[in-house]
């Protein structure tokens, strides 16, 4: 049985790991936080952008002292390696740490291997605490990229009871609730970057930066990604300077997914035929459906084209979460081929 502290421990370091996400690639979103001997936290730490220090090592500086002798709780193994900075396995060595507590091991065959490094140095191990936790949270696209070689992809849309995106007029604001487009916003505000099609931006204009509840911009804006042969205008608003851009001028699911390979984290934002695009190339690794308690009776569907030309072709998706926002349900799904 976990003892309450080191639940507790983790709790932060999961916190600590989403707080920087979407800023730290290439590197993993990691927390981790020390306790002193005693068992209270001392010290809390996340990674830093490339090039900054990790986790364990901010923890540790925040420590300072009260690490020797304590416990660190971290999400992810240890890292073994130097890089652009040091192994932390070593840093952990070096501050007198006795226990280490990890949630998942890091599947980087160059990073790997820093628990064996402390068992040898005396160091008590415990992996595997919170693993389901990390793996769903913070370290879910890196992970899936460790995993794959390519990035995450989330599908969200917001639909009607009938599986309407817009009204037949073509309208869409707005189909979800005000909670809902909120959540969304926050999302934004970890992710790597967000994908659109040049239909899309003709029709709604959209900005696609993520916004804090007072409207203001939010300090981390993911990279917008315009994917399409069609023109858009220069003045459209996702090609101003509140967050980068890159416009693609393509078709081809394969050819976008290569070009975002430094971006982990990547939502699908796009309309019916970009993510029928994406489902029919097998390049959806989870849907997020906003379902409101709203009827239109005609107007778009949520996907079109998806490669489904028979129900013994249907592309089947297994519940992995369902909340209430507001007064909408979101559906959180993964494909049946990740069971």
């Amino acid at each position: 049985m976990t003892a309450p502290g080191i639940t507790e421990a983790l709790q932060f370091a999961l916190d600590a790991s989403e707080s920087v996400r979407g800023t730290t690639s290439p590197n993993p979103p990691v927390g981790a936080v020390i306790l002193d001997a005693d068992g209270r936290i001392a010290g809390v730490g996340a990674t830093a952008p490339p090039g900054g220090p990790h986790a364990e090592v901010r923890a540790l500086a925040a420590a300072g002292d009260r690490a020797r002798g304590g416990t660190a709780v971290v999400t992810l193994e240890p890292c073994n390696h130097t890089g652009r900075t040091g192994p932390c396995a070593q840093a952990l060595i070096a501050a007198g740490i006795r226990t280490v507590y990890y949630s998942v091991p890091d599947p980087n065959p160059i990073a790997g291997g820093g628990a064996d490094t402390l068992r040898a140095a005396g160091i008590t191990v415990h992996p595997g605490l919170g693993a389901e936790a990390v793996l769903q949270g913070p370290l879910r696209a890196w992970l899936h990229r460790q995993r794959t070689g390519r990035p995450h992809v989330t599908w969200k849309f917001a639909a009607s009871l009938d599986g309407r995106s817009a009204a037949a007029d073509g309208t869409s604001k707005w189909i979800s609730g005000p909670e809902s487009r909120a959540r969304v916003h926050d999302q934004r505000s970890r992710l790597d970057a967000i994908v659109v099609g040049t239909g899309t931006v003709l029709a709604d204009d959209p900005w696609l930066t993520a916004r804090l509840p007072d409207g203001e911009l939010a300090p981390h804006q993911p990279l917008r990604v315009v994917v399409g042969t069609r023109e858009i205008p220069t003045s459209a608003r996702v090609l101003d300077d509140a967050a980068p851009t890159l416009v693609l001028r393509t078709h081809d699911v394969q050819e976008v997914i290569a070009a975002l390979g430094d971006h982990p984290d990547v939502l699908l934002e796009g309309g019916p035929r970009l993510a029928g695009a994406f489902l029919a190339a097998g390049c959806v690794d989870r849907i997020q459906a906003y379902i409101a308690p709203v009827l239109l009776g005609a107007g778009t569907a949520a996907v079109e084209d998806a490669g489904v030309s028979t129900i013994a072709e249907a592309l089947r998706f297994r519940r992995e979460r369902v909340e209430t926002v507001g007064s909408d349900v979101l559906l959180s799904l993964v494909p049946e081929r990740d069971a």
